[in-house]
């Protein structure tokens, strides 16, 4: 997760500046509300519609030379502020980590702001990628007369589930692969110590069948698949690009040391369980199951003896105060009042795409939301055009009342007019843009297996 992070900052940092500069006459307005920072740009044709951008979560110590208004900052807002719409974003009080709680404070102080100095936007749009995509959620379903539709990008609906899903994980190698280590999953006593022996492990499994099988075990614990980089094909060997999403994004930036770390310094203790939790039928209505059970076959293992050791080892409970916290400031209610347009790849391994089938059967009202996916790995990995297909097919919604076809064959034929300039996507582990035709398909999430509600 930091390796990622370093590399989305290398990358803004050399193809940021120039489409500011391209940009003389529109409305720039920065400063800070609060103390936080703001960027405010409104175009010199503005249409009426404001998109209030809501970021992921920044690992420390790596904070971007901009403040991020789109996905994708090289692209997306030069045709935006060309085409007419003003953008504003905050970066959040405290900036780094879990910060959805003053995120909701912060961007609704934005918005007041922009209604005071700028005018009343006709209609206000939400959107937001990653954790930014559920706080851009949390904010039309908790504001609902500020905001007229959302626009979620590989968003997580329900953190709670993804912590607690970064907790099988790392039970899992700790448990399987890192037997005997004196290690912390939560609240711990020595988080650089715990962290590194957990990275060590996980590391150290990818160089035998027996470890790369527990890998695919925790792995299929969590429903995260095997496609890592965004530019490749769907690799053949899923058990390698697992162990990379698993020693990264799991063990790395949420496991003991960091992310976890963060979080709970916000909800004031730990969140996470695994309390009657029952792995082996968790593993049973994974999809990944079948992989799991081929893998152990290959590698000589009795996968029932390791499933038998995950019930007996010692379980980790939430503090309650930190649970509450969660659904306080994490948990959507899929009480959506505005129509609502996500966006994400099938196969995700940093934001599974379970999360959008778990925020659509909580929806009050179904015919509010549409979702798109697209047949890619990596995470948040878009191009402008299709971020911008996305935001046309919630824009029709808005201006007609009905939703427009979004067969994937349209789609990408919409996404492929914007023209090669605008098809860059962006591959997070080697730091490079490549342009990609547009990958719109059909695709059915599976259900989520950690479920809050």
């Amino acid at each position: 997760m930091r390796r990622l992070v370093v590399a989305v900052v290398a990358c803004l940092l050399a193809l940021t500046a120039p489409a500011t500069a391209a940009q003389p006459q529109h409305r720039s307005h920065t400063g800070t509300i609060g103390g936080v920072k703001y960027r405010v740009e409104v175009p010199p044709n503005w249409n009426g519609t404001l998109l209030l951008y809501s970021h992921g979560m920044y690992v420390e110590p790596w904070r971007l030379p901009v403040t991020m208004l789109a996905n994708r900052m090289e692209d997306t807002p030069e045709w935006l502020l060309r085409n007419g719409f003003a953008l504003a974003a905050s970066e959040f009080e405290g900036y780094f980590g879990y910060v959805v709680e003053p995120a909701l404070r912060d961007q609704i102080a934005l918005l007041d702001w922009f209604e005071r100095n700028v005018g009343k936007p006709r209609r206000t749009i939400a959107t937001g990628s990653s954790m930014g995509g559920g706080i851009a959620t949390l904010l039309a379903e908790r504001n609902p007369r500020r905001f007229d539709g959302v626009l979620a990008m590989c968003a997580e609906y329900d953190p709670q589930s993804t912590w607690n899903t970064a907790l099988d994980i790392t039970f899992v190698v700790k448990t399987l692969l890192a037997e005997g280590k004196d290690i912390d999953l939560v609240k711990a006593r020595d988080p650089e110590a715990s962290s590194e022996a957990l990275k060590q492990a996980a590391s150290d499994a990818q160089q035998n069948d027996a470890g790369r099988a527990r890998i695919a075990l925790a792995a299929a614990l969590g429903n995260i698949p095997g496609w890592y980089g965004a530019h490749t094909p769907r690799p053949e060997d899923q058990i390698a690009d697992q162990a990379q999403w698993v020693y990264w994004a799991y063990v790395t930036g949420m496991g003991p040391q960091g992310g976890r770390e963060d979080l709970e310094r916000h909800a004031g203790g730990n969140p996470s369980f695994n309390i009657g939790v029952d792995y082996t039928r968790q593993l049973g209505k994974s999809y990944l199951r079948d992989e799991v059970r081929q893998a152990y076959r290959k590698a000589g293992l009795d996968l029932d003896a390791d499933l038998a050791k995950l019930a007996k080892a010692p379980r980790v409970a939430p503090d309650p105060r930190a649970l509450a916290y969660m659904y306080r400031y994490g948990v959507a209610s899929g009480r959506m009042p505005v129509p609502m347009v996500t966006l994400h790849s099938a196969l995700d391994g940093g934001a599974v795409s379970d999360q959008e089938r778990w925020y659509a059967d909580k929806m009050d009202r179904p015919d509010r939301i549409r979702q798109l996916y697209l047949n890619r790995g990596g995470h948040c990995a878009y191009s402008a055009a299709e971020e911008l297909t996305a935001l046309r097919v919630l824009l029709h919604k808005l201006d007609t009342g009905r939703w427009q076809d979004t067969n994937p064959v349209r789609l990408n034929q919409v996404a492929t007019a914007y023209g090669s300039e605008y098809q860059n996507v962006f591959n997070l582990p080697d730091q490079s843009d490549k342009k990609m035709p547009s990958a719109f398909i059909d695709f059915t999430p599976p259900r989520s297996l950690r479920p809050s509600h």
